[in-house]
């Protein structure tokens, strides 16, 4: 029982639900703060936290925004330190297809990624857009600049290079739906990353989540999040798996 208590405790990233930016409300918000210290002969600091905010600033407009804090160290020795901003702004989002522009930044510690930034535009296209439940496609295009703290790749092509630029190409499946009476919500983000210029920079991620609603505004849920990226720092591997259990708590 302690040993499930622990993972239980080790791993409670409290992840807010996807907000649809199709939705009539003019403000929606979800806030998600968590942590974990041990002390002992074992020190472990964990803080995680996320928030999610869509809103409308002007008539056919909405704006997302979705920003994200890791922090984790064992034994006062860091492991992890990441921060992840995503901006959308859309135009005209409860039509059936619908254009946006984006701006990504992000830091990696694990990954050696000092800054990572993505500036680029696409359009949506709703194959789904029901009340409860709902499914996207978008398509994308983007330039993107990392600059990474060592020089040395798995590929020896981009060795000695701290700052590696490309323009991508982005696909992206979005989805939540309400099954067995509304009793479990099911949602996914998968997006796929390739760089048009050069085939073996890419990059993909799978971010599938189950929720049971607790009450009006919490749910409590279960996130899968598998991810690759294949250019990584020499002797680095490609992929990460993610699974964790926590609390979705919003505002609508």
């Amino acid at each position: 029982m302690k040993k499930i208590l622990y993972y239980f405790l080790i791993f409670p990233i409290l992840l807010s639900a996807q907000i649809n930016e199709s939705d009539t409300l003019r403000v929606k918000a979800s806030l998600s703060i968590t942590g974990f210290y041990q002390g002992g002969n074992v020190e472990t600091l964990i803080f995680r936290a996320k928030t999610d905010l869509s809103f409308k600033p002007w008539k056919n407009w909405v704006f997302k925004n979705q920003n994200s804090y890791v922090y984790q160290a064992f034994d006062k020795k860091k492991a992890d330190e990441d921060l992840l901003s995503l901006n959308f702004l859309y135009l005209n989002p409860e039509r059936k297809i619908y254009p946006f522009v984006l701006g990504f930044v992000s830091t990696n510690f694990r990954r050696e990624i000092d800054l990572r930034y993505l500036l680029g535009a696409g359009a949506t296209f709703q194959i789904l857009n029901k009340k409860n439940d709902w499914l996207k496609l978008s398509i994308s295009s983007e330039y993107e600049q990392t600059n990474f703290s060592e020089t040395n790749f798995n590929y020896s092509m981009y060795d000695g290079s701290k700052s590696i630029n490309t323009f991508r190409s982005t696909i992206w499946v979005n989805g939540k739906y309400h099954v067995l009476k509304k009793k479990i919500i099911l949602n996914h983000e998968i997006y796929f990353q390739p760089s048009l210029e050069r085939s073996n920079n890419f990059r993909w991620q799978a971010d599938v989540g189950f929720e049971l609603p607790v009450w009006k505004h919490l749910n409590f849920k279960i996130n899968y999040r598998h991810t690759f990226e294949s250019i990584v720092i020499e002797n680095q591997k490609q992929e990460d798996r993610f699974l964790t259990f926590g609390f979705t708590l919003k505002s609508y």
